[in-house]
């Protein structure tokens, strides 16, 4: 469409996709503070019976997991990289949450 205006279907598709874009992220959001909630847990837990935060066999747990579930089109390393980027946030948290605890 080099130098053409978008037709109004065209618009109202866009906006449709972004729309429902919008409404997955928002879904996301759901799912990832749940999944704090749940890491904030495993921080206490970990904090009571005195383990460390980092357990990287648990981390290629969760890589095996999730790639075993993807069915495309994301990557099995776009997916990986993804939690990665989760994982270290979670990891974050748990130290300061623990951190937290300690001073109290």
């Amino acid at each position: 469409m080099s130098g053409e205006t978008m037709s109004v279907n065209h618009l109202n598709a866009l906006a449709d996709c972004r729309a429902r874009v919008d409404e997955m992220d928002r879904e996301i959001v759901d799912l990832l503070n749940r999944r704090t909630s749940v890491v904030e847990e495993i921080g206490r837990i970990k904090k009571e019976a005195v383990l460390a935060i980092y357990e990287p066999n648990r981390e290629v747990m969760v890589f095996e997991n999730i790639k075993s579930h993807n069915h495309g089109p994301l990557s099995p390393d776009s997916l990986q990289r993804i939690f990665e980027r989760i994982i270290d946030e979670m990891r974050r948290i748990q130290k300061e949450r623990m951190e937290q605890g300690s001073q109290d």
